[in-house]
């Protein structure tokens, strides 16, 4: 599902979704309407970092605690 939303907010949008970061460095030395404002891309990036960071420390607090449990 996670590919398909990106696939079409990546092909039915403007923005293409800005799912990488580059994305967001290319529009913003855009001049069109999809174009964002440079001053806003250095904070785009670092919350998508973070969301980054904080999915991984979830998949591993979960994929610990999966790993611990007994099979039955």
């Amino acid at each position: 599902m996670v590919a398909a939303y990106i696939g079409a907010a990546y092909w039915f949008t403007a923005s293409t979704s800005f799912a990488n970061p580059a994305a967001a460095f290319g529009r913003m030395f855009s001049d069109s309407f999809a174009g964002i404002a440079p001053s806003t891309v250095p904070a785009f990036v670092v919350a998508e970092f973070a969301g980054a960071a904080l999915a991984v420390l979830l998949h591993r607090a979960l994929g610990a605690s999966a790993a611990s449990k007994p099979m039955s």
